[in-house]
């Protein structure tokens, strides 16, 4: 039986969805958006890019075979209109839809999804997507340079595609994301298309000023009728948490990322506590270590620093409650969480003796990577190096822009760093991150190797019984817990301010900025008309 994922529970209330239900939705009118993870977009490429940042506008400008529901807390078919599964849960049959039209007018066919994860599949790219396409028969095979061809993907006819998987899982939750949106094969392949890309989604692309915004104006062919509702959309580039909260006082956008100071603001004033949202999000914030550094190479270590911080400390003081506390890797969220895992206690002497134990009884001094992210970034290890201190170990920071510090993960050029990344919404998927076959290129961006992970997580993606894969992956999530591959500092609570005629906002619980844009319309109460 394939495995069904329990819906995610979605967290807090909103009071906006439920009016918005009642109400009929407004034709016209421009959707003011928030970028907030930096000061750029990576790329228009967005094959190219793993990071959240990108995603809000890949969300209007693409898609992919499935789509995240938020209602529902599960993955539904989008490009295809059925799927038929058979050869012992590893066949799936999609009908395709034959009504997606790509913004150059030309028709989707099964054509375009083949050229589309075949190009994700070039192993010269290392393109971050290929962790999800590599669930498919053939697609390691492209990777190495071994094969030309995914062997897995078969088109039956224009609109019939046959995906052959290597495990008995659901494919919803391998392609629902930016990272494995269809492209026109035609017009991918040339230069031009990075410049003015070319999607299936609601809205097509108009222009992108760097550092600015990307703008995008409604497609009148898309595919669900009557929608999207709005005329325009626009997604600012707002990275400084003082910028957006001027710019949302002043009414100049719809959306702002809420950080920790400005949440307690926001709840605190009368005119703005009503336009808050709140989701607990499928993310895990850490500090990855790099097992090529000596003394990270070596597990009492890496225990070491997770007992030194007073986690719960930073939590309540920086991070002002907009946060849950991390135990192992999946969050609160999966429908695996472990609510038994206590987690690493705050205590420097156990940390000071397993230092010892290890080689390193004074202690030793390390790189320390992060962005200015007040969530999870310089506030963040700023808070944490006395602690560390404590114990003897010595961190020196190195301060990138966070479009950097995603490729400075990527290519594994760090000693340690702290990040935010998305540890769900499947179980299966998140904790493949720290499989051994995983380049860092993908996901397993502290190279983690170990067998014994390495066993349950292959027997879970060949086991029949939900329950049975249940029970590997809660064991592989405990391992992961022992053997500290990171310092395991929490799990996201996603807060956004949201403008009264800004109505259809959806729980996302995989991000909470990205939205299915073709839901969102403006009320005329709106200063973008």
């Amino acid at each position: 039986m394939m495995f069904r994922m329990m819906a995610i529970v979605a967290g807090l209330g909103l009071a906006l969805a439920a009016t918005a239900e009642a109400q009929t939705p407004r034709k016209g009118g421009t959707i003011r958006m928030t970028a907030p993870y930096g000061s750029s977009f990576t790329s228009l490429d967005i094959h190219t890019t793993q990071r959240a940042q990108d995603e809000i506008y890949a969300k209007g400008l693409h898609r992919s075979l499935y789509i995240w529901d938020s209602a529902q807390g599960k993955p539904v078919l989008e490009l295809a209109k059925e799927v038929l599964v058979s050869g012992g849960g590893l066949v799936h049959t999609f009908k395709l839809r034959d009504d997606a039209y790509f913004h150059n007018g030309r028709k989707m066919t099964a054509d375009d999804i083949i050229w589309s994860y075949n190009r994700i599949m070039d192993g010269t790219k290392a393109y971050p997507g290929a962790r999800y396409v590599r669930i498919i028969e053939g697609a390691a095979a492209v990777e190495k340079g071994q094969a030309k061809e995914i062997s897995g993907l078969k088109k039956i006819d224009d609109f019939t595609l046959e995906m052959k998987l290597t495990e008995k899982v659901d494919p919803g939750f391998y392609f629902w994301n930016a990272l494995t949106s269809i492209y026109p094969a035609d017009e991918a392949a040339k230069e031009s298309f990075i410049q003015k890309p070319i999607g299936l989604g609601p809205f097509k692309f108009v222009e992108h000023v760097p550092g600015s915004r990307i703008v995008l104006e409604r497609w009148d062919r898309f595919y669900k009728p009557g929608k999207p509702y709005a005329d325009k959309l626009i997604v600012s580039v707002m990275g400084e948490a003082a910028a957006r909260d001027v710019a949302f006082r002043n009414k100049e956008i719809d959306t702002s990322v809420l950080g920790p100071a400005q949440y307690v603001a926001y709840q605190a004033d009368a005119d703005l506590k009503g336009t808050i949202v709140e989701v607990a999000e499928v993310f895990t914030r850490y500090m990855g270590m790099n097992p090529a550094f000596k003394p990270f190479a070596d597990k009492r270590v890496r225990q070491a620093i997770n007992y030194a911080i007073d986690t719960d400390l930073i939590i309540n003081k920086l991070v002002k409650g907009k946060a849950y506390r991390a135990t192992s890797w999946l969050p609160l969220t999966s429908p695996l969480y472990d609510k038994t895992m206590k987690p690493y206690a705050f205590d420097p002497a156990k940390a000071k003796q397993l230092l010892a134990d290890a080689g390193y009884p004074t202690g030793f001094e390390f790189e320390w990577t992060t962005s200015q992210n007040e969530s999870w970034g310089l506030p963040i290890v700023t808070a944490v190096i006395p602690m560390l201190d404590r114990v003897g170990i010595k961190a020196k920071v190195k301060q990138v822009e966070t479009a950097v510090l995603a490729e400075v993960v990527r290519t594994g050029d760090y000693q340690a760093f702290v990040y935010s990344q998305a540890s769900g919404p499947d179980p299966q998927a998140a904790l493949k991150c720290f499989h051994s076959s995983t380049p860092p290129s993908a996901c397993n961006y502290m190279n983690f190797k170990n067998a014994e992970f390495d066993k349950l997580v292959d027997e879970a993606g060949q086991a029949d019984d939900a329950a049975k894969r249940g029970q590997l992956l809660q064991k592989a999530n405990a391992l992961l817990y022992e053997e500290a591959p990171v310092w395991f500092f929490n799990y996201n609570k996603a807060v956004m301010a949201v403008q009264p005629w800004l109505k259809g906002i959806q729980l996302n619980a995989t991000e909470l900025t990205h939205q299915n844009v073709e839901d969102l319309w403006v009320d005329e109460t709106s200063p973008a008309k």
